[in-house]
């Protein structure tokens, strides 16, 4: 077996072969306890995603961006588009398992001379994106316990303090229900399968059923309301933004690896699970919703941040009715926000654990008893409760934070897809679900184009003319974020940080790696 320097002399003369099934890909003992079966994870996947309540939830980022028509064409683009791009993670989840994920895959792909610096970039870029995104996430359940007091109570005006101080609460009951009861977290995701799989068709019935009288099919399918400023077409891109948040979490999942049984067979099948039931599920609902919208101007114009309160209005046209239906929409993300704490949380860790962030000693410390990175779960909450006060100032907050987490994870995610695609796969090992040696190049070159595109897209002010409450402040985000982390890296990562396992430094002989 060639010794590391000799590897990094010769790049080109490493391949790997093969990965056992590894007690733990990164290197690391395993300090959680492996507690998810494959209806498990799949069910904590689906939870995590939940997409028919994040559409719902998050109507507001694309409704102006074609209307009806421009929501539904512009969903099934982004379900396409993750697609393409879950191909790539379960293919790296299915032969490199690990809590680091995105972070693990961008140090392995570049290869020994560039992996170090670009896995630190990777686990940077995604580590903030979860963060806003987790963020964004939080204040859907918020926004559904304001609205569900406005409908009895129509004469209450809505304050932008009281979604945050709602949202506070729902940040800090969900960590705390995943640090103290960790241990019935599959349980719990599995009756949160439930609950998000109940929910969807009774409130698509409820939604068909209930209204005096539905849309027209042009309204639905073929009159574009594009009401930006901006041209049609680059509306309709901009507006795969809101289809993108929706199904946007392929990658959430591969941070709970390390505490599968089999994880390098489960992780692609849960990938796919949620990929495909999210699309099927989301797409069939918002239908279900366009069609009961009977006055666009006041979904639109509803007060708040949250038109689906107004949508459902219009479908019961009683408040017991609406009141309802936000009930389903609550029980439903209350699963989904611990699911999402569950996947911050390691994410973190994976971070931590290998000195990629500040206080690091502390960061990744478990409560083995609990099975649970506590301080990584505190730290991510009490994040959260700061990015979440940006709201209190800013109409868009919700638009800037959705923008951020999309393309903050898709920019981590090109940093492993982009080397995987230069190099043609020679530094990963094969695991049970492989795009082969002829479609997978293909796919990565396609994914990394991709997220090049809609990366720039979403960063386009979200109307015109441009004003600074309608800026889209996404396009100097990146530039912070890696400004940020080039920061931190010269001052002392750069000595310290000591990255994941990559296969060829692993002497233990179940990993091969040979000269061709």
């Amino acid at each position: 077996m060639s010794s590391q320097s000799d590897v990094e002399k010769d790049e080109q003369a490493v391949t790997v072969e093969s990965v056992p099934p590894a007690v733990n890909a990164s290197g690391h003992r395993d300090q959680l306890p492996r507690q998810y079966g494959l209806f498990d994870i799949c069910a904590t996947a689906l939870v995590i995603d939940n997409a028919w309540v994040v559409l719902g939830g998050s109507v507001v980022v694309s409704i102006a961006n074609g209307g009806p028509p421009g929501l539904l064409y512009e969903f099934l683009v982004a379900c396409v588009f993750y697609g393409i791009l879950g191909a790539c993670i379960a293919e790296l989840a299915s032969a490199i398992p690990s809590a680091g994920g995105v972070y693990h895959w961008a140090t392995v792909t570049p290869g020994p001379r560039y992996g170090r610096i670009v896995g630190f970039f990777a686990g940077h870029l995604g580590f903030w994106g979860w963060l806003v995104g987790w963020t964004s996430l939080m204040f859907i359940p918020a926004n559904i316990i304001v609205q569900m007091y406005a409908v009895y109570h129509p004469d209450f005006v809505q304050q932008p303090w009281h979604f945050y101080v709602t949202f506070v609460l729902v940040v800090w009951l969900s960590s705390a229900a995943v640090m103290f009861g960790n241990r019935l977290m599959p349980l719990a995701q599995k009756i949160g399968l439930w609950v998000v799989c109940i929910g969807c068709p009774v409130s698509i019935v409820v939604l068909a059923a209930l209204p005096a009288r539905h849309a027209s099919h042009s309204f639905v399918w073929s009159d574009f309301a594009n009401v930006t400023g901006w041209p049609n077409g680059v509306a309709f891109v901009a507006g795969v933004l809101n289809g993108a948040y929706v199904i946007g979490t392929p990658d959430s999942i591969t941070h709970i690896a390390e505490e599968l049984p089999h994880p390098r067979k489960d992780l692609p099948k849960a990938i796919c699970a949620q990929l495909v039931l999210g699309t099927i599920t989301s797409f069939c609902y918002a239908i279900a919703l366009m069609y009961a919208i009977t006055d666009l101007d006041a979904v639109v114009n509803s007060p708040g941040a949250f038109p689906l309160a107004a949508i459902y209005s219009q479908a019961t046209k009683s408040q017991a009715g609406t009141f309802g239906l936000l009930f389903i929409v609550l029980l439903s993300t209350a699963f989904c926000v611990t699911g999402g704490v569950i996947s911050m949380s390691r994410n973190l860790w994976a971070l931590a654990r290998d000195d990629a962030v500040p206080l690091s000693s502390l960061l990744s410390k478990v409560d083995e008893r609990r099975g649970c990175p506590i301080p990584a779960t505190v730290t991510n909450a009490i994040l959260a409760t700061a990015f979440g006060a940006i709201t209190l100032g800013s109409r868009v907050a919700f638009n800037d934070l959705a923008g951020s987490f999309i393309i903050l994870t898709t920019s981590s995610c090109l940093l492993f897809i982009l080397p995987n695609a230069l190099t043609r796969g020679r530094y990963v090992p094969k695991g049970p679900f492989t795009l082969g040696t002829r479609l997978g190049p293909c796919i990565h070159w396609l994914a990394s184009l991709l997220i090049v595109f809609f990366d720039v897209i979403f960063c386009l002010p979200f109307a015109l003319p441009v004003t600074a409450e309608l800026m889209n402040y996404n396009c100097v985000i990146l530039p912070g974020i890696l400004l940020l982390t080039s920061t931190w890296w010269v001052l002392g990562a750069s000595r310290r940080y000591k990255g994941p396992l990559p296969p060829w430094e692993n002497d233990s002989g179940s990993k091969a790696v040979h000269e061709t």
